[in-house]
């Protein structure tokens, strides 16, 4: 008798713990594909039998006549929309059904990270993002550009003084201590040289906290994402205590040196004492679209200056300053690695490129500004359709924050209802690369971004800095980072194929952001008679 309670407990355990919760999807006549017990669609990336990207690419291919399929982050159902007017319906139009994000990671085990707005919900969140938009206009922008370009020349100047003709770097490496460097000097107000200080403490408390290669830091990410409570229960931490504690640290004693002495400078902790004392307004340029074709809109959330101020104590500034981080260091560096290597594949598009870097330097005298970097239209194609073909994240999501139905409009579809913390999925690695959207996705073509084919892109089906008020709020910051030190090298060096270059392009398995197999190794080439800045 004992044994065949126990079969039947162990059927009914294997049933409602690993089968019926990859049934939800198919309960609700919603397509989806076959997930894997426990894990569900990240089985395969787990294991490292396929990238992340592929992951997402796989499951939003699946049902090619569908605007939305199921899939299964572990045992938690998470609706994957792939229909650009779906994706502006639930991120703009409905936005308030749609308000928040599902954190990645246990905002109890990771104190820090609960007060940034990327985490922060509901009504914290609009008033947290009234408080910061101001400090990502493009006029804040324009007073930050000469710290940037400082550093940009800080770059260059290494490596020339290198004096070699060709330089073999795994760019990711170097691109990392530059992303370091401009959020120390951007944000911090602290001066790094991280490649003649290769292992300074700034540099490698960053490293530590956005390095997300190996089986721990992947197993203790994936039970944030699937099974927080697990994750918390174990006293699993994505981050370290001793790195989140230098940025506390870092930001405490930086903004008393800063009252006691009454510094200013045009810099994040600047901007956020001002926002503090309720001392910033949001003002915008009166110019359209002077950023460039990827830089999002800022909502009137953003632009409210009605919320109520927000009492934001020194702990509050280092979240903000910590996701700024965590966001410039990884994804901006992913960015250009692959924009570098794009152009060492494709050399005819690096000509026109630095063509036009050229052409710009010789009519403005040498002088590289804010709006003169802003108006090569060649630059912007080029980080745009990077940023298509290559985005640094591969998917962002946003969590149902009350009862919602997605209307049937196509033959076969039928109401989906969708409860509270319900998990949606905009897979940009899946609509950037969906032929019908950007014909040939896997080719590198700037001028799909042209004067005269840019209006031909289906809003929505380009969103790499997501979409809708919950959008990036730092994408001017990241553009302006990236055509920077891109201007600055392709004035200097043509970048090369060398022998180590991975060719053709394969995604490194095993990491959470998108990487090559082997390493960005690549060559930095330095151009003939040429004037340096």
């Amino acid at each position: 008798m004992f044994w065949v309670l126990f079969f039947v407990a162990a059927v009914l355990f294997f049933y409602y713990v690993l089968i019926k919760p990859q049934l939800y999807w198919k309960e609700r006549n919603v397509p989806q594909g076959p997930p894997y017990p426990i894990l569900g669609d990240r089985f395969r990336s787990f294991l490292r039998l396929e990238t992340t990207t592929e992951m997402i690419q796989n499951a939003y291919n699946r049902h090619q006549h569908s605007r939305y399929v199921g899939t299964y982050q572990g045992t938690l159902p998470a609706l994957m929309l792939r229909d650009p007017e779906l994706i502006k319906q639930i991120t703009v139009k409905d936005f308030d059904h749609f308000v928040n994000h599902r954190p990645f990671v246990s905002a109890k085990q990771e104190p820090l990270w609960n007060r940034n707005l990327l985490s922060l919900k509901n009504e914290e969140w609009k008033t947290m993002r009234a408080t910061l938009s101001p400090t990502f206009t493009s006029i804040k922008m324009r007073a930050m550009f000469s710290l940037m370009q400082q550093t940009a020349q800080q770059f260059v100047d290494f490596y020339l003084k290198q004096n070699k003709d060709i330089l073999e770097l795994e760019l990711k490496d170097s691109f990392t201590r530059f992303a370091s460097d401009v959020i120390g000097n951007c944000a911090f107000g602290v001066t790094v040289d991280s490649l003649k200080e290769p292992e300074n403490e700034f540099y490698m408390k960053g490293k530590d906290v956005t390095n997300f290669a190996g089986f721990r830091r992947i197993l203790t990410f994936t039970l944030s994402l699937i099974a927080p409570r697990v994750a918390y229960f174990l006293g699993l931490r994505v981050f370290s205590e001793s790195s989140t504690a230098f940025f506390k640290t870092l930001v405490k004693d930086t903004v008393k040196v800063r009252e006691e002495q009454k510094i200013q400078r045009p810099d994040m902790i600047h901007l956020l004492m001002e926002a503090r004392k309720g001392q910033l307004k949001y003002e915008e340029s009166n110019e359209q679209n002077e950023t460039g074709f990827s830089t999002v809109e800022e909502s009137e959330i953003g632009k409210n200056t009605n919320r109520p101020k927000i009492v934001m104590n020194d702990d509050d500034m280092a979240a903000q300053v910590f996701i700024f981080f965590f966001g410039g260091f990884d994804t901006i560096s992913t960015m250009m690695s692959f924009m570098c290597y794009e152009l060492a594949v494709n050399p005819d598009i690096q000509k026109k490129l630095i063509q036009e870097i050229d052409v710009t330097s010789k009519q403005n005298n040498g002088k590289l500004t804010y709006d003169v970097l802003n108006k090569m239209k060649y630059m912007d194609m080029v980080v745009t359709e990077n940023l298509r073909k290559n985005p640094p994240f591969s998917l962002t999501n946003r969590e149902c924050t009350r009862p919602y139905i997605i209307q049937p409009e196509r033959p076969g579809e039928v109401p989906v209802h969708l409860e509270e913390g319900a998990l949606l999925l905009l897979p940009l690695a899946g609509i950037q690369h969906d032929e019908n959207y950007f014909p040939n996705p896997s080719r590198f073509d700037p001028e799909r971004f042209s004067d005269e084919n840019k209006d031909k892109i289906v809003p929505y089906s380009y969103i790499p800095f997501g979409a809708g008020p919950r959008n990036c709020i730092a994408s001017r910051f990241a553009l302006m980072e990236c055509k920077t030190l891109m201007f600055y090298i392709l004035s200097n060096f043509e970048v090369v194929v060398i022998s180590k270059t991975t060719i053709p392009m394969k995604l490194a398995k095993g990491q959470i952001t998108p990487a090559l197999e082997g390493g960005f190794w690549l060559g930095l080439q330095r151009r003939k008679n040429v004037t340096t800045f």
